[in-house]
């Protein structure tokens, strides 16, 4: 069996592929990666389908080897990498030889890097999902984030599937590492700390001064944030008169506005439903923007139409269209 072998675990280092979809109406949460965009850029990379499982690792990350030699990519947050000393390229596909170190260390910018393996990690799904739930307890990796001694499995080397150019060269080489041609992995352009939002159901329920603040900021993150929800600190929002809600389903990017006026971003572990009042939603295409932020970060919002959300993410998608077309050419040249 290929696995991958943890020789420090990192601070937080999570299995997510695209999450645990049509449970929430039991209570379970959806997971999956909190940033999207470099999830599904780093499968792209490697030739993985898009709902393969890869490691999520927060702020710093975990020392590795595989049983086998492993093409792998690294997406997201920029941190130190280096295979056997050597340093790893972020945005291509890299061939490390078997048993060779990868050693994932600090951030240098963002908060979250995601680490791809051809084939996929692959422990047996929980409800359909590898996502790792670590509030339950279940999917990933034991339910929970790595540790030391883990051997996590990995995707078995399908029969009669092609050889690529560069295992051919890992043959011919001694080296510990062999990488592809670089792809841009650069989502659609975006004004830095800038998030879209579609004003939400109760925007009308809240002042015109709330409404304004929301817009004019800025709205700091809190070292509370987690992956349940980004936590701001800001201008306060205040209703324009008491509102008791029933609960209702939540979605990646809901804002809630608790009693003391302070938003919250729903992520990617928010739970099943919420009741607080909701002044918006951001916008799909800006979530991986903030799923990078780190505390102390500042954030400005802008209310966009409905229309204006589906066109920034029918841009996302058609750029990752073309990051899957130019990532697969390079995994041939």
């Amino acid at each position: 069996m290929r696995t991958m072998l943890v020789d420090r675990p990192g601070m937080l280092s999570t299995l997510q592929d695209t999450g645990r979809l049509g449970h929430q109406q039991y209570g379970v949460s959806v997971n999956g990666p909190m940033d999207e965009w470099s999830h599904r850029a780093a499968n792209a990379l490697v030739g993985n389908p898009e709902d393969a499982a890869v490691l999520e690792c927060t702020l710093n990350g975990p020392r590795l080897s595989f049983s086998e030699h492993t093409l792998i990519a690294l997406c997201g947050a920029p941190m130190e990498v280096t295979a056997d000393g050597q340093p790893v390229p972020h945005g291509r596909a890299v061939l490390l030889r078997r048993g060779v170190v990868l050693d994932i260390g600090a951030r240098t910018a963002g908060a979250r890097l995601y680490l791809a393996v051809r084939g996929g990690l692959a422990p047996d799904p929980v409800l359909g999902s590898r996502s790792t739930n670590v509030r339950a307890g279940f999917g990933g990796f034991r339910g929970r984030p790595l540790r030391k001694g883990d051997h996590v499995p990995l995707s078995p080397q399908r029969r009669g599937s092609p050889v690529l150019p560069i295992e051919r060269r890992m043959v011919q080489s001694g080296l510990p590492m062999l990488s592809a041609l670089p792809v841009d992995i650069s989502p659609p352009a975006r004004p830095e700390g800038l998030l879209r939002f579609i004003p939400g159901p109760h925007w009308t329920a809240f002042t015109d001064t709330a409404r304004t603040d929301f817009e004019l900021g800025p709205y700091k993150v809190t070292p509370q944030s987690d992956r349940m929800g980004m936590r701001l600190q800001g201008p306060a929002l205040r209703l324009q008169n008491a509102m008791e809600l029933v609960s209702e389903a939540t979605v990646f990017g809901t804002i809630q506005v608790p009693p003391d006026g302070q938003p919250i971003v729903l992520m990617a572990d928010r739970q099943s439903a919420g009741g607080y009042p909701k002044i918006g939603y951001v916008a799909s295409a800006d979530l991986p923007l903030l799923a990078q932020a780190m505390p102390g970060d500042s954030l400005h919002f802008k209310a966009v139409s409905q229309a204006d959300a589906e066109i920034a993410w029918r841009d996302f998608e058609e750029r990752l269209q073309h990051l899957r077309q130019a990532a697969a050419r390079a995994l041939e040249s």
